[in-house]
């Protein structure tokens, strides 16, 4: 009788290295769910330049606060990929590290409550000195999407049914009143739902976008590579300057960076392309003058790649 023919051992080592990898995203997920993120903190990735050790480790004390050691090990296993990358070094690896802790901290409300609890505790005069309050601008789509999914999408489809979803509302972040520090204290343990909320599924995904064009840049046009890092400085803050940053930041990468990685856009000098986008930003809804110019230097490239070589004529040079 014949012997079962056995899978290849490459493939066998593959699908032990998803199930571990299904595995440990599962644990990471539901870690702050149930109290259990009590992970020790992640450990400085291995061949990291003395120069950049003092902005990893903020970087990890920064969302450790933020969300737990779990999610500051996410930071240190993204940030792991460029360590002794060729075309990195160590002012662009700072860089990277420093724009990757802000995105992964965004500010949403329950950030905002975290922060301004902190503010009162570190204040010099205790925390019974009284601080000026926030008033923060959110849209109504931003607030519910800080919930879990389960609970914020048929909201937001109610709410998409009334016109609201786009609503702006203004939120007071107080510590002047015993109740105004209480409900901080409840907006801020809400961080515990922050890993099932809509809001953290596109940011997870935006940030892997972002390192994904680093990584792309770094083949195909290493002299761009650090104008896609500074790309991310235009995705900042909450409510409409957010929303409007994000729109800008698409444009410019599905405009201009990815067809010229895709060989699809003859663009030989990325960055002063970015740059020149990135100059006609306004605060415009619409992106009327941004978009405008994305098509000219489309145009302008594309008309340049159609112009024939003219050969130089031999003996027209002086010797």
């Amino acid at each position: 009788m014949p012997r079962p023919r056995q899978p290849p051992l490459r493939l066998v080592r593959l699908e032990a290295a998803i199930v571990a990898g299904v595995l440990s995203s599962l644990r990471y997920l539901l870690a702050d769910f149930i109290g259990d993120d009590d992970d020790a903190p992640p450990f400085l990735p291995d061949g990291l330049p003395d120069g950049a050790a003092p902005v990893v480790s903020e970087g990890i004390h920064r969302l450790i606060e933020y969300q737990g050691p779990s999610y500051a090990k996410l930071f240190v296993d993204r940030l792991r990929r460029f360590v002794g990358r060729r075309g990195v070094d160590d002012a662009m690896l700072v860089e990277i590290a420093q724009l990757m802790a802000m995105r992964m901290s965004y500010e949403d409300p329950i950030r905002i409550a975290q922060l301004k609890l902190a503010e009162l505790e570190m204040a010099p005069g205790g925390p019974h000195v009284q601080h000026a309050d926030n008033v923060c601008k959110f849209r109504l789509d931003e607030l519910i999407g800080a919930l879990p999914a389960v609970i914020a999408e048929p909201i937001l489809d109610a709410l998409e049914w009334v016109g609201w979803v786009h609503k702006p509302i203004s939120i007071r972040f107080s510590t002047k009143s015993r109740w105004g520090i209480r409900r901080l204290k409840i907006e801020a343990s809400l961080r515990r739902w922050r890993l099932f909320s809509i809001r953290y599924a596109k940011e997870r995904v935006w940030v892997e976008h972002w390192l994904h064009m680093i990584d792309r840049s770094l083949t195909k046009q290493p002299k761009a590579a650090s104008a896609i890092v500074q790309t991310a400085t235009m995705v900042q803050g909450y409510g409409d300057a957010y929303r409007q940053g994000l729109a800008d930041w698409h444009a410019i990468i599905d405009g201009l960076a990815k067809p010229a990685f895709d060989g699809v856009l003859p663009l030989p000098d990325l960055a002063a392309a970015v740059a020149e986008a990135r100059a006609a930003v306004t605060p415009d809804p619409r992106q009327a003058a941004l978009k405008r110019t994305i098509a000219e230097i489309r145009a302008r490239v594309q008309f340049e790649s159609q112009q024939p070589v003219v050969p130089a004529k031999a003996g027209t040079h002086n010797l």
